[in-house]
């Protein structure tokens, strides 16, 4: 074996969106508001605001999104067109049980997905789902507090059982929660659904913030995916479900053995106390310490632990996108990231919106998250955004993304070579969406364009980008030439 042919011949290639991002149609087929559904436009500079109603006049970008919900059938075939094997997606709860405690499920949402699972299988691309990517029925919201609430559990089971029933013949993977791990920091806080202030940012300002409140919500998240992992085993023993995490890579300032210790400890909390519950079955023994200084209490229910111990997920994945610095630095900038920021690298270079690329920190991530928990691995968000320029040809040059990916799939290669099981790789925006961070169109990161403005504006025309052919090779040679 040698490194240009290092990838399993089944590796499988493809790219990622979520629903909230992508999917549009935010209140057409029974669908109601979603968390993400009141969260206004932003920019880089402007952060996003949440409403407690829709605002008349005020621009949701998540409501029309880049309208896959009519567009899907186009964009599968382009994805098929560039050779994906599989395709890593995010089901709108509020689609399915609108109002969360409905009793019997959205059926015209279930056919939604019926009809877009059938379309994927008729280009042999294999879904990758994600069954709660950043949003929930805001009605979860209105009732509960979202997931500061025990009761959320019994009704993303019951969400679950619903989904594992319905597709138990067309859905092989699954994925319980994105980016579990970022209600770490007070940016996750609505990402649980759990309303502040009124109008708080949503990454900046945020006024009123308790770590107890996101510990206890994070609990609850885990208890759920742990019976989610046994209710999908019930289901179909051939379901393999996992876990993931928005991996926060954070370098050591110096040598010196406090700056050691202390990104150490960044790493131990960002990433591996979710880590750790998802795949061994209980908390690190960390934690313990970390609660009693950090004054966190969790509130556990009879059989928890258990619950937790018995619902080990069956493969691990990953965002990644970017790594900081960590420790003793006064004089050095800050880096905004993907939530997780921290002290500017010199020796990295950051795109348009200050996150500095370090394709060689996605082999350290692969290599040291294999070496604890030896099960098999996906990188499923991982891409540059930027401002990409339509030529008056009708082209776009991407190579800055090229560039991009080349180097950290070169990366990945190298990680496999070194013995990580590494079984797939989805870039994220594979098709421009809307933002997540900022609610901008033009932070793109996509191989396919789609024409749609910051302000909502535009056709939605589909056009290629430089990239779509590029990684249309990259996959036809399963990347040994890239």
């Amino acid at each position: 074996m040698n490194k240009k042919n290092v990838l399993p011949v089944d590796f499988m290639w493809g790219g990622a969106t979520a629903a909230n991002q992508y999917e549009g149609a935010w209140n057409v087929g029974g669908k109601k508001a979603s968390t993400a559904d009141v969260m206004t436009g932003g920019s880089h500079t402007t952060p996003r605001r949440i409403t407690k109603h829709i605002e008349e006049g005020t621009y949701y970008p998540s409501h029309e999104a880049v309208d896959f919900y009519h567009h899907y059938k186009e964009d599968i075939k382009l994805f098929a067109e560039m050779g994906f094997k599989c395709f890593r997606m995010s089901i709108a709860w509020s689609r399915i049980f609108p109002n969360v405690d409905d009793k019997v499920a959205n059926e015209e949402g279930l056919k939604f997905y019926d009809d877009l699972f059938s379309e994927l299988k008729k280009y042999n691309i294999e879904p990758i789902v994600t069954i709660s990517h950043y949003e929930a029925p805001f009605a979860l919201t209105e009732k509960y507090n979202g997931w500061t609430s025990r009761e959320a559990i019994d009704h993303y089971v019951r969400y679950c059982n619903t989904l594992f029933t319905r597709y138990k013949d067309v859905v092989k993977y699954w994925i319980t929660f994105n980016e579990i791990n970022s209600l770490m920091v007070p940016a996750g806080a609505f990402i649980a659904g759990a309303l502040l202030v009124d109008d708080s940012g949503i990454f900046n300002n945020i006024t009123v913030d308790s770590s107890q409140m996101r510990f206890q919500a994070l609990h609850h998240q885990l208890v759920a995916s742990a019976k989610a992992v046994n209710i999908a085993h019930q289901i179909n023993p051939d379901f393999k479900v996992g876990c993931m995490i928005n991996y926060s890579l954070g370098y050591a300032s110096t040598c010196n053995p406090k700056d050691i210790i202390k990104a150490q400890k960044q790493d131990q909390i960002n990433n591996m106390i979710c880590g750790d519950v998802h795949v061994r079955g209980e908390y690190p023994t960390f934690t313990k310490r970390y609660f009693e200084e950090s004054n966190i209490k969790i509130e556990m229910a009879e059989g928890d632990e258990e619950t937790l111990k018995n619902g080990c997920v069956d493969f691990y994945t990953f965002s990644y996108y970017k790594s900081h610095v960590v420790g003793t630095r006064p004089e050095g900038d800050v880096t905004q990231g993907n939530v997780f920021g921290g002290f500017k690298n010199p020796y990295l270079k950051a795109n348009d919106w200050g996150w500095q690329i370090d394709p060689e920190g996605l082999r350290y991530v692969l290599n040291h998250v294999y070496d604890r928990y030896k099960i098999p691995m996906m990188v499923v968000e991982n891409g540059l955004g930027a401002v990409d320029i339509v030529e008056k040809d009708g082209k776009i040059n991407d190579d800055y993304r090229i560039k991009f990916l080349r180097e950290h799939i070169e990366q990945m290669k190298e990680a496999v070579y070194d013995g990580v099981e590494l079984i797939g790789y989805t870039p994220w925006g594979c098709i421009d969406i809307v933002s997540a961070s900022t609610g901008e169109m033009k932070k793109r990161y996509g191989f396919i364009y789609v024409d749609k403005d910051n302000d909502g504006k535009g056709t939605l025309n589909r056009r290629k980008k430089k990239s779509f052919d590029w990684y249309q090779h990259v996959i036809a040679t399963n990347g040994e030439e890239i």
